[in-house]
C-alpha cells in the first residue's frame, strides 16, 4: 500500500519530493456498546485495516487534499487561514478539524500541506473511518512539525475536533482505540476516567470476522443523540435516589433496586442496557483472562439482544446478520458493533467455519434484505505509524 499511495501522490501532486507515508488503523469494539458516554467500560481493538496517507509540507498556507476513495471529488483546496467546517469540503472537514483543534490547543500549524489518503476500511461501515482519519492527521502533524503530543493526546484532540468542529457528539472510544492500539490486544477502557489496560486476545483456531451490512448510516442523523439524552434524563432521575455520577457506576442489583425512580418505561430500558452492558464488559474481560472464549462469545450474544430489545439500535439489517450467524456451527459469538442502524457486526468464528459462515450468512442476508453484505477477516493491530 505504501508504494500505491506514493505513486498516486506523484500523479496527483506532480512529484514525491519530501513525502512521507503514514498509517492509522480502523477499530472494532468487541463488547461494551453505547456505554462510552454513560461512564462505562468499552473493549475495542485496533485493526490491521485502516487509512494510509502520503503527505508533505508546503511553503505556503494552502491545504490540498485528495482521497483515492473519493476520486470523483478530485483535489479539494483549502487554507490554514480561517479553518471552518464547510459542506463543499466534504470528507476534508475531518483533517481540517484536527488542524483547527491543534491550533485551539496552542499548537499553531506553520505551513500548508499536500495530503493524499487511501483507506481500506469500508465507508459508512461503523469501523471508524472518520476517527482513523483524525488520528492519522494528528500523527502527520506531530511528525512534520515536532509537536510534543502523546498518542493519548491524539485521541483527545481527534474527539475534540469531531465534537466541536464537525458537530458529532461522539464519545472517546473510537479515537482512543485507534491511537492506543496494540497488536493482539484489546483495550479495556474505563471511559469515566480514561484508565485502561491491555488484555491479550488469544483466539486459538478462530478469527474475528466483520460483516458489513452496506446499509448507509450517518451517526449525526441517527438516533444516537436521542439515546444519549434518554440516558441523561434517566441518570438525572436516578440521582434523586442514589449518589452516582454516571450509569456506569451501578451494578445490576443496584439498578433493579433504584429503577423505580425512572418515570418512563422506555428510559428504564435505555438505562438498563447501559448498566447491564457495562457489567457484561467487565465479565467478558475476566472470561478472556481465564481463556474462556465460549463465555466471551455468550456475552457478545447477550450484548446484541440488549442492543436490539432494550436500546433499540440494531435494525433489520444487523439483526439479520447476527441471527443468521448464530445458526452457523463454529460461531463462538456475534453482535452488532458501533452505533447501530446499519454498519457492521463482529463475530468470532472458528477457522474451519469461516467459509461456511460467509456463504450461509451472506446468502440469507441477500435473500432477506435484497442486497449483499461484505465480509472481512481481520487481525488486531497496532496504533498509528510512520511507514
Amino acid at each position: 500500500m505504501k508504494e500505491t499511495v506514493l505513486k498516486e501522490f506523484g500523479k496527483v501532486f506532480g512529484d514525491t519530493d519530501g513525502v512521507k507515508v503514514f498509517f492509522a488503523p480502523g477499530r472494532v469494539n468487541l463488547i461494551g456498546e453505547h456505554t462510552d458516554y454513560n461512564g462505562g467500560h468499552v473493549f475495542p481493538c485496533a485493526l490491521t485495516i485502516g487509512t494510509y496517507a502520503a503527505a508533505r509540507v508546503r511553503n505556503d498556507r494552502r491545504l490540498r487534499f485528495y482521497s483515492m476513495n473519493f476520486e470523483q471529488l478530485g483535489v479539494i483546496d483549502s487554507s490554514l487561514d480561517g479553518l471552518k467546517p464547510e459542506k463543499e469540503a466534504d470528507w476534508t472537514n475531518y483533517p481540517k478539524g484536527v488542524m483547527w483543534a491543534f491550533g485551539e490547543r496552542g499548537f499553531e500549524i506553520p505551513q500548508g500541506m499536500d495530503i493524499l489518503l487511501n483507506g481500506n476500511i469500508p465507508n459508512g461501515s461503523g469501523l471508524s473511518s472518520s476517527a482513523s482519519v483524525e488520528v492519522l492527521t494528528g500523527a502527520i502533524l506531530r511528525d512534520f512539525f515536532g509537536f510534543q503530543v502523546s498518542n493519548q493526546d491524539l485521541a483527545l484532540i481527534g474527539q475534540f475536533s469531531e465534537n466541536k468542529f464537525n458537530g458529532v457528539n461522539c464519545g472517546i472510544m473510537d479515537q482512543f482505540a485507534i491511537a492506543m492500539g496494540k497488536k493482539e490486544h484489546a483495550i479495556f477502557l474505563d471511559t469515566a476516567d480514561l484508565s485502561y489496560a491491555y488484555v491479550p486476545v488469544k483466539l486459538q483456531n478462530a478469527k474475528i470476522v466483520i460483516a458489513c451490512s452496506n446499509k448507509k448510516r450517518g451517526l449525526g442523523d441517527s438516533k444516537y443523540n436521542e439515546r444519549r439524552s434518554e440516558c441523561e434524563t434517566a441518570l438525572a432521575e436516578l440521582q434523586k435516589v442514589v449518589d452516582i455520577k454516571s450509569l456506569g457506576e451501578l451494578s445490576e442489583e443496584q439498578f433493579e433496586e433504584y429503577k423505580f425512580a425512572i418515570k418512563d418505561e422506555t428510559r428504564v430500558r435505555r438505562a438498563k442496557h447501559a448498566v447491564y452492558e457495562n457489567q457484561r464488559t467487565l465479565k467478558a474481560v475476566k472470561a478472556l483472562e481465564a481463556n474462556d472464549i465460549a463465555q466471551f462469545g455468550q456475552l457478545m450474544n447477550a450484548s446484541h439482544v440488549s442492543l436490539r430489545d432494550d436500546y433499540e439500535v440494531t435494525g433489520i439489517e444487523l439483526d439479520a446478520l447476527v441471527e443468521e450467524a448464530w445458526k452457523v456451527p463454529g460461531v463462538i459469538g456475534s453482535r452488532m458493533t458501533g452505533a447501530g442502524f446499519g454498519g457492521c457486526t463482529v463475530s468470532i468464528v472458528e477457522d474451519d467455519a469461516i467459509d461456511t459462515f460467509k456463504k450461509q450468512v451472506g446468502d440469507a442476508y441477500l435473500a432477506k434484505i435484497g442486497y449483499a453484505a461484505d465480509f472481512y477477516v481481520v487481525e488486531i493491530g497496532d496504533g498509528p505509524v510512520v511507514l
